[in-house]
């Protein structure tokens, strides 16, 4: 499958994978303060973004995609960058891959099981709103603030709106298939390897993504890695505190 993708500055590469309902967009600020000293790229996952859709949805296929993206564009060696989602896909590729990944980050998001029933809980609502009968944005956040009362989470959700050819509303992220598969999204990421070159776990202080039960399971998959807890962050780390990760970011791509 081929990813769309982002790309911009130059020097070592960096590619980074977003999150479950985000996009490439997500990471665009981020992603340019971090082009002025690195190769970045910034890409679509499947289902998500304007990357194409299937009914194949787990991190095997996911990192198969990586994998193929990283041999179509003749990439050496990246540093892989991955947030939530994204950092599961990260943690499948250096483990379960030969693909050479220089360096891995992940943000604030652990290689175990979750039981977050606000993805269901989402997924079932944006599936149950007829876009058919939407004249606008406005009315479609209308709607969705009886079920979503939070602005933000609201906002996150409704960047994934676009209109067709007929200028109609529909979803850029295949809402089905990542109902169908969330069983698979909300799993661990298991191997009996270990991935032995270094790894940045960044976590947001107000995140309960990552918890002091993780780091026996996180040292024996990354036994290189090293845990930062970056203040005053939610789970959307890049949006909390972006300096602070790009900071975090090069002092552990310059060590």
């Amino acid at each position: 499958m081929q990813l769309f993708f982002r790309e911009f500055g130059q020097g070592k590469p960096l590619i980074v994978l977003h999150g479950l309902f985000g996009m490439s967009d997500n990471w665009l600020t981020v992603g340019k303060k971090l082009g002025e000293h690195y190769h970045l790229f910034l890409l679509d996952l499947r289902n998500h973004g304007q990357s194409p859709h299937s009914d194949e949805f787990n991190y095997t296929v996911m990192a198969e995609d990586v994998e193929e993206f990283i041999q179509t564009q003749g990439v050496e060696r990246p540093v892989v960058l991955g947030h939530s989602l994204g950092g599961k896909v990260g943690m499948e590729l250096a483990l379960n891959f030969e693909t050479p990944v220089e360096r891995l980050i992940v943000v604030d998001i652990a290689p175990r099981a979750y039981h977050h029933s606000h993805f269901k809980y989402f997924l079932e609502t944006l599936l149950s709103l007829n876009l058919s009968q939407m004249k606008n944005r406005i009315e479609i956040d209308q709607w969705l603030s009886k079920k979503i009362p939070q602005p933000a989470i609201r906002q996150f959700l409704l960047k994934n709106l676009k209109r067709n050819e007929q200028n109609r509303f529909e979803w850029k992220i295949n809402l089905k298939a990542v109902y169908q598969n969330l069983e698979h999204i909300l799993g661990p990421v298991t191997s009996n390897n270990s991935f032995d070159e270094p790894v940045l776990f960044l976590r947001g202080e107000k995140s309960d993504y990552i918890t002091e039960e993780d780091v026996s399971t996180i040292k024996r998959l990354f036994p290189l890695a090293r845990i930062h807890t970056i203040k005053g962050a939610t789970h959307w780390v890049h949006a909390d505190a972006p300096q602070e990760l790009i900071k975090e970011v090069r002092e552990f791509l310059s060590a």
